[in-house]
């Protein structure tokens, strides 16, 4: 299991979101940094109603209840204002969680030991989906040792990051073994945690919010 040491707080995403989700992080990246926080993943779902789902972190990886609840305050202005959801809205901000996304170059390192599934932007000799133990990185790819049903003996691949959709942490008994550890040490874990969410209503209450905070500002 990698250390889970602290890194930088302005280390880039290699992975990122497309179309709204990515309207909407870039909307949220800075506020976030600006609390100390750092952006991992938006998901903007329309199931059960809309829903737009905000993961971060801090630096050490860590994220509480209390965490998420500041970062939610501080975020409902700001998309309140910008106003990129053309239709009523719930914001939930919540932890990465113990099967997280990996994002960062530094994730790949940290989490180097784990199982992970990664889906490529693109096919790789007819494959976008892998499955293995991440070795850890190789410049600017992750190295996986692949333990997947459609591959016949174990095999070694290096998929650079900035061909990948998608990565994340495969929840073991390993993993979950890992974070109860922690939990008892006092160390700050990235279990689960959502912070209060916020229903946002278009119409007239939502403009007169807006036109509110402009003359606040």
């Amino acid at each position: 299991m990698a250390s889970m040491g602290e890194i930088s707080e302005s280390e880039p995403r290699l992975i990122v979101e497309q179309g709204l989700a990515a309207r909407v992080a870039a909307a949220c990246e800075g506020v976030l940094q600006g609390l100390g926080y750092r952006l991992v993943r938006v998901r903007v779902s329309g199931s059960s109603g809309c829903t737009a789902q905000i993961m971060a972190e801090r630096p050490d990886g860590s994220m509480t209840i209390d965490d998420c609840e500041i970062a939610s305050r501080a975020l409902s202005p700001v998309l309140d204002v910008a106003d990129l959801i053309d239709r009523d809205y719930r914001l939930e901000v919540s932890s990465p969680g113990i099967d997280r996304p990996l994002v960062r170059h530094s994730d790949f390192q940290r989490y180097a030991g784990n199982i992970v599934k990664i889906e490529l932007a693109m096919a790789r000799d007819g494959r976008r989906r892998f499955r293995g133990l991440l070795l850890g990185t190789d410049g600017q790819a992750a190295r996986i040792r692949c333990d997947d049903p459609a591959v016949r003996e174990p095999a070694e691949v290096a998929l650079p990051l900035e061909d990948m959709a998608d990565a994340r942490l495969v929840l073991t008994d390993e993993l979950i073994a890992e974070a109860l550890r922690r939990g008892k040490s006092g160390e700050r874990v990235e279990a689960p945690a959502r912070g209060a969410g916020k229903d946002f209503r278009r119409g007239p209450d939502r403009r007169r919010r807006v036109a509110q905070h402009e003359e606040n500002d």
